[in-house]
C-alpha cells in the first residue's frame, strides 16, 4: 500500500534517530554553547527500545518505505547498535543504511556488515585538522575519520558517500581539497548548504554557500555536468565528472528546494514521528507503543499523520519563518 500526502507526495523514505547524545559538538547541530556538560539528554527509558523500533518499521514497511536511514546524534554511541541492525535487515527488501561522523566506524564496520546493514554516509567537513577540529568542537582527528571510512570500504559497506556541511567563513576553502581528495578514493561527496534546522546553531543566509557557487568552484579546476538522479526525491543533486573520474552531490534545500518531492518521514529518539526536517512538532508514537496499541491502530495514525502532510519548508523560507522553534537536528538526525 502506498501513501500519499496533501501533495500526492508517497512515503518511501524512514529516518529513524536511536539516540540523541553524540561524541561530537558541531557547531551546526550540537554547539557547546547549548549542549554542554550540563545539557539534559534523553534519559534510557525515555527513547524507543529496539523492538519498538522495529516494530514501527516492519508498519512502515506495509506502507512501501523502501529506505531506512539510521541516525542520532551519533547513532554508534549507543548500546549494541549492531542488534537493532540485525533485527531491520529481517524486514523484506529493505535498504538499510546509516549516517555517522565515523569515529567509532574501525570497531564497529565489520559487525554492522555482519549483521545487515547496506551502506554508509560519514559526516566529514574538512581535511583540515584545524578546522575540522573547530567544527567538532571536541579536538578529534581528520585521520581517525578516514580510518572509519576506510573500515567501512573495506567491510563492504559501500559505495561510501561523504558529507561535507559547508558554512561560509568557516570551511568554504576546504570545497576543492575534499573535491579532489574524495574523487581520488572513490568515495561519493556530498556537499550540503548551511541549513537553519533547530534553533542553536545561529544560522544567517548570509553563511550559505550555495550549492550553484560550490559546483562552479569545483568545474573550474575539474570540469563537472550534469547527472540524472538515481529516483524521485533522491536529495542530492547529482553532478559528474566530465572525464568521467566519479561524481559530487549537491543538497540545496536553502537556494533550491526539493520540496515537492520529499518523500521523507523521521522517527526520533522519544519516538515521535516528524514529516519535514524543519518541523515544529512531532506526533508521539511511544505513548500508543506502551499504551497497549495494536498494530492496526499505529498503522491508522501513520497513515492519518502522512494523509494530513503539507509541509513545504524550503519553499516558503522567509525571515519569519527561519524564526520559528523547530526541533534540533540531534533529536530527528538530519
Amino acid at each position: 500500500m502506498t501513501l500519499l500526502d496533501t501533495l500526492d507526495r508517497p512515503l518511501r523514505d524512514l529516518r529513524i534517530s536511536v539516540t540523541d547524545r553524540c561524541n561530537f559538538r558541531c557547531v551546526y547541530c550540537m554547539p557547546k554553547e547549548t549542549f554542554g556538560s550540563d545539557f539534559k539528554f534523553l534519559r534510557h527509558e525515555q527513547i524507543l527500545s529496539y523492538e519498538e523500533i522495529t516494530r514501527l518499521a516492519r508498519i512502515f514497511a506495509s506502507f512501501g518505505v523502501k529506505k531506512i536511514r539510521l541516525t542520532g546524534g551519533e547513532p554508534l554511541v549507543r548500546k549494541d547498535l549492531p542488534d537493532l541492525v540485525r533485527m531491520l535487515s529481517e524486514i523484506p527488501n529493505l535498504d538499510l543504511t546509516m549516517t555517522t561522523n565515523g569515529s567509532l566506524l574501525p570497531r564497529f564496520a565489520q559487525e554492522l556488515k555482519d549483521a545487515g546493514l547496506n551502506r554508509i554516509t560519514v559526516s566529514l567537513d574538512s581535511l583540515d585538522n584545524n578546522i575540522f577540529k573547530a567544527m567538532n568542537d571536541v579536538d578529534f582527528p581528520v585521520e581517525k575519520v578516514l580510518e572509519g571510512m576506510d573500515a567501512a570500504a573495506s567491510a563492504g559497506l559501500a559505495p561510501i558517500k561523504v558529507n561535507m556541511v559547508v558554512k561560509r567563513g568557516l570551511n568554504e576553502d576546504s570545497i576543492l581539497p575534499m573535491a579532489r581528495f574524495f574523487r581520488e578514493k572513490g568515495y561519493i561527496l556530498r556537499f550540503i548548504e548551511f541549513m537553519d534546522v533547530g534553533s542553536t546553531n545561529g544560522w544567517r543566509m548570509d553563511d550559505v554557500v550555495s550549492a550553484k557557487e560550490i559546483v562552479q568552484i569545483i568545474s573550474r579546476e575539474m570540469p563537472l555536468e550534469p547527472a540524472d538522479p538515481n529516483y524521485r526525491g533522491e536529495v542530492a543533486e547529482r553532478w559528474r565528472y566530465k572525464d568521467g573520474g566519479g561524481e559530487i552531490g549537491v543538497i540545496a534545500s536553502v537556494t533550491q528546494a526539493f520540496c515537492r518531492d520529499c518523500n521523507r518521514a523521521r522517527l526520533s529518539a522519544e519516538g515521535k514521528l516528524y514529516t519535514c526536517l524543519f518541523a515544529i512538532k512531532g506526533h508521539d508514537f511511544k505513548s500508543m507503543l506502551r499504551g497497549g496499541a495494536t498494530d492496526e491502530e499505529l498503522a491508522a495514525e501513520i497513515e492519518k499523520v502522512w494523509g494530513k502532510r503539507a509541509d513545504r519548508y524550503s519553499e516558503i523560507r522567509s525571515e519569519n519563518t527561519t524564526q520559528l522553534p523547530k526541533v534540533e537536528m540531534s533529536h530527528i538526525g538530519g
